[in-house]
């Protein structure tokens, strides 16, 4: 499958202003068909979903068919997905369900390489529940978790063990399967953050083992809310909290409130846009999953390519340590400055139109842990529209400010 960054990149209007983008991590920019998406999505008629009017049929169709591409993006089954505001709101909402089958004694595991959202809705759930929490811990030389560092602190109390698929920090990909296959042996669930992880793999959920993933459309490209996926088996057996003539089937009992259909237009988009590259490989055939595969294989064979060149800028540059070290990890970078902050590199390069963000980025316990406290570093996130340009506009934004001193004037932002 041939990757065409030029005629990739065309379909993303926020390019044109010039700015090369490496906050992906964060969220994606937008591709013209999911904006499109989701302005045909509000032209048309729109109403509480049903059968007895256009609007109530649009807004049926529209929810089916985003369940289906989630599904086919995640390996899992349509009545298995679940839509929520957030990865964030949807994991509180699961630890306050799951929470309600735990008893004092009871295990909870949370790793440090985790970003809050997969931590403090578990430990303040445990502790409702009467719960103890154990933590796994990564090292913080290698930014390796391992399956060994979780076993560690399984028992026979354990009774759920959340984990990141990839650390949206540092990049770092644990062994989910491996992981997974412990937990499952200890006779517990395990809960698996798959934000950073969905943007740049796809996603097998029989083959992580994962009972529960949540993902974020907007680091795919898509428009802003929440996915979760499991057995479809698995969520009947929970019982939210939820209104009374609310429905009780599922997926619908986990969603709380009319869901935002223009977004689920999108989020179809979205993954119909990834199949193909948005459908720039026109021998592409196969059912949507097999397109998926193809398509995700170029784009990490491409996002490889461009983490090569940017590992090689970055070695010849002085006064710079790269966090980012595990074998197998995500093109995720989190560096640090001798004698300079990664705020003051921020702005340095936002002012040449590079836009690199600074922070811990919620991963606060993985900053601690990495010895950074709370500030973290300059986080580098490729994405599908980044190019060999861009790349190279960041290393020399990187060599200026090593040897910037003083206020002169930036420099303009390149060819666009």
């Amino acid at each position: 499958m041939t990757y065409d960054i030029t005629a990739l990149r065309s379909q993303f209007p926020a390019l044109s202003a010039g700015t090369a983008h490496f906050d992906g991590p964060g969220g994606t920019q937008t591709p013209q068909p999911v904006i499109r998406a989701i302005a045909d999505a509000l032209a048309q008629p729109l109403s509480n979903r049903g059968q007895g009017t256009p609007g109530e049929r649009n807004a049926e169709s529209i929810v089916t068919k985003a369940r289906q591409a989630l599904a086919d993006l995640l390996g899992a089954q349509p009545t298995g997905i679940v839509f929520g505001r957030s990865a964030t709101q949807l994991t509180y909402d699961f630890s306050r369900a799951l929470a309600k089958t735990w008893s004092p004694g009871d295990e909870v595991v949370v790793t440090r390489l985790d970003h809050d959202a997969n931590i403090r809705p578990w430990v303040q759930a445990a502790a409702q529940a009467g719960a103890t929490v154990r933590w796994a811990d990564f090292d913080p030389a290698t930014g390796e978790l391992t399956a060994a560092d979780v076993r560690a602190v399984l028992s026979p109390r354990t009774r759920l063990v959340a984990v990141t698929a990839a650390s949206n920090l540092i990049g770092t990909r644990p062994p989910i399967a491996e992981i997974s296959g412990l937990v499952r042996d200890a006779g517990a669930l395990t809960y698996v953050d798959g934000v950073h992880y969905t943007a740049h793999t796809l996603v097998d959920l029989e083959r992580l083992g994962a009972d529960f993933f949540v993902c974020s459309p907007y680091k795919f490209l898509g428009p802003h809310h929440g996915v979760l996926a499991a057995r479809p088996e698995l969520l009947e057996t929970l019982r939210p909290d939820k209104l009374l003539p609310s429905t009780d089937a599922v997926p619908e009992r986990f969603e709380l409130g009319t869901l935002p259909y223009e977004f689920l237009a999108g989020t179809e988009a979205a993954v119909e846009f990834l199949t193909g590259l948005a459908g720039l490989d026109t021998e592409a055939t196969g059912t949507r999953r097999q397109r998926l595969a193809s398509a995700f294989m170029a784009l990490e064979v491409y996002e490889q390519a461009l983490r090569t060149q940017l590992d090689k800028g970055l070695s010849s540059l002085p006064g710079i340590q790269v966090h980012s070290r595990a074998v197998h990890r995500t093109p995720t970078l989190l560096l640090t400055f001798e004698g300079r902050s990664s705020t003051e590199a921020y702005r340095f390069l936002a002012e040449r139109g590079v836009h690199a963000p600074s922070g811990s980025f919620y991963a606060i316990e993985a900053s601690r842990r990495l010895g950074l406290g709370d500030t973290g570093g300059l986080r580098i996130g490729l994405a599908p529209y980044n190019n060999g340009e861009d790349v190279e506009r960041l290393l020399q934004g990187l060599s200026e400010f090593l040897t910037h001193r003083g206020n002169r004037r930036p420099r303009s932002r390149g060819r666009r």
